[in-house]
């Protein structure tokens, strides 16, 4: 298992638009990419513009997939971004 946190910047005032956009963007991803097994947006309180990504994938060729049609399927989100993503590449700790 593959597990991303990726943090994103939104511009100043297009969070709603963003949100808006996340709500076409997530049940695509989830539809096209068996497996990407959670691809959850979230917001963070008390700051209006960042969202960050809790993305899991099942194996490299799933995250590959991901990445290949990363930049069409966020097309609606990217001009309401700053410039960058911060992303991490996790392990989880297995208990």
């Amino acid at each position: 298992m593959i597990t991303l946190i990726a943090t994103l910047k939104i511009k100043e005032g297009k969070m709603e638009e963003a949100i808006n956009a996340l709500k076409e963007i997530v049940p695509q991803v989830k539809a096209s990419e068996p497996g990407c097994l959670e691809y959850i947006p979230h917001t963070v309180r008390g700051d209006d513009k960042t969202i960050i990504f809790y993305e899991k994938y099942i194996d490299k060729d799933a995250l590959k997939l991901h990445s290949t049609n990363l930049m069409k399927n966020i097309e609606k989100l990217l001009p309401l971004l700053e410039p960058g993503m911060d992303i991490r590449n996790c392990s989880e700790i297995i208990l």
